[in-house]
């Protein structure tokens, strides 16, 4: 849940506010860049709106859910006469402006753009070397236009019917402590169409880098994966279901105990070798099998079923001296972090059941990466004000301060 404790007093938040959010962390520079890149440049001087004005006013729509085209131009009124003495732009205006700039340049950008935010000082960002981030998935309600259902289908529900609207699944890799979305990947998410949580989470693995600490939930587990997100040198500390096969090779001092993975493919006797070799704690080929340390603890009753649920959480940090067992468990709940970042974007920010406007499926990905981009420069200001403050981010409120940024979304400093 979003804390409510102390906040920064409101001189100084307005202060960090007034240095132009989303421009001052999504740069024209880079603006100009991803639409260069992806080949959505204008073409000539018509009267069009230009694309860099779209991919701020797609970055708005997501500032001001509950507005309409025309208000949300309205409410950037000031930044508009910078780009353009008298012009009014109209709804229908903006949404051919939407349709010829596409998605791309807006996943092109949120890539180029979107990093951890942190500092060294800032409050809870890191575990001994390793900056704290986590895994997860969430889903976007989107328009049942024909379009839209054509490419993301329906979704099932739990007693087997339809849901009512089609969903498109977004999993991204967020900092614990900013909760700043730093990578992420999008897909349909109805039946017979849907791409999964793993299949998505996929495509992340090889943007690891070697000072994160990454956890993720158990559903994101499976050898290839592991393997893939080990490989690039990242800190790994993902929780697993109960039927994966962990032998304890040796209790370590921490109450932690040495393990190995061993690839599924691998059966009968080779598997046997594979577990003595292990066991002699003799060097494994990556391909067949990996050493892990596991951290086992109890949640009492956390289902309020009167049972006690088993957490199994594996490392690739095999060293206890290094993440001691204990602060492992206290690191695995910032997991939760990524929780509150996806609350923060999908009911504070876009609004509580709020359906995305777009009909299409290239402007409903275009949306998507608006709300990303703005989520990530909101969190990035608090993050930034947080720390020069001395204060942990959680205690500056995300409600307040995008109340605060959507009365000041009209100040010129907003200005790319």
């Amino acid at each position: 849940m979003e804390q409510t404790g102390v906040v920064l007093p409101a001189g100084r938040v307005t202060d960090w506010i007034s240095l132009g959010v989303l421009a001052s962390w999504v740069s024209r520079d880079a603006v100009d860049e991803a639409v260069e890149e992806t080949g959505k440049a204008a073409k000539r001087s018509d009267g069009t709106i230009p694309p860099h004005v779209v991919v701020y006013f797609v970055m708005a729509l997501a500032l001001f859910a509950d507005e309409d085209y025309e208000e949300v131009a309205a409410s950037l009124a000031g930044v508009l006469a910078d780009w353009g003495a008298g012009w009014e732009p109209t709804s229908s205006g903006l949404a051919q402006a939407r349709k010829r700039l596409g998605p791309e340049p807006m996943a092109e950008l949120f890539r180029e753009v979107a990093r951890p935010v942190a500092q060294e000082d800032t409050g809870g960002a890191f575990f001994g070397g390793w900056r704290l981030m986590s895994l997860d998935a969430m889903v976007f309600d989107v328009e049942a236009s024909k379009k839209n259902l054509a490419e993301f289908g329906l979704p099932g529900t739990r007693d087997g019917a339809e849901a009512a609207l089609p969903q498109v699944r977004a999993v991204t890799v967020d900092e614990c402590t900013s909760h700043a979305p730093v990578l992420a990947a999008l897909g349909p998410a109805g039946a017979g169409k849907a791409t999964g949580e793993q299949t998505l989470a996929r495509t992340l693995y090889p943007r690891f880098q070697a000072d994160w600490l990454v956890t993720a939930d158990r559903n994101f587990y499976n050898w290839a994966d592991w393997c893939a997100a080990d490989d690039t040198g990242a800190g790994l500390l993902w929780r697993v279901k109960a039927d994966l096969r962990l032998p304890v090779l040796a209790e370590l001092g921490d109450h932690s105990y040495l393990s190995v993975l061993i690839n599924p493919d691998i059966r009968g006797r080779a598997r046997a070798a594979l577990l003595d070799a292990a066991r002699d704690r003799r060097p494994l080929e990556g391909a067949k099998a990996r050493y892990v340390r596991v951290v086992e603890y109890d949640i009492p009753d956390r289902e309020g079923n009167g049972k006690h649920e088993l957490f199994a959480l594996i490392t690739n940090i095999l060293d206890p001296r290094d993440a001691p067992a204990i602060p492992l468990g206290g690191v695995y709940q910032q997991r939760w972090e990524h929780e509150t970042g996806n609350k923060q974007l999908k009911t504070y920010l876009r609004g509580p059941g709020r359906v995305l406007r777009s009909k299409s499926p290239e402007l409903v990905y275009q949306e998507i990466w608006g709300y990303l981009l703005t989520h990530f420069a909101i969190s990035a200001l608090i993050c930034t004000a947080a720390t020069a403050a001395g204060i942990d981010p959680d205690r500056i409120t995300f409600t307040r301060t995008v109340r605060l940024i959507r009365r000041r979304a009209s100040d010129p400093s907003f200005s790319p």
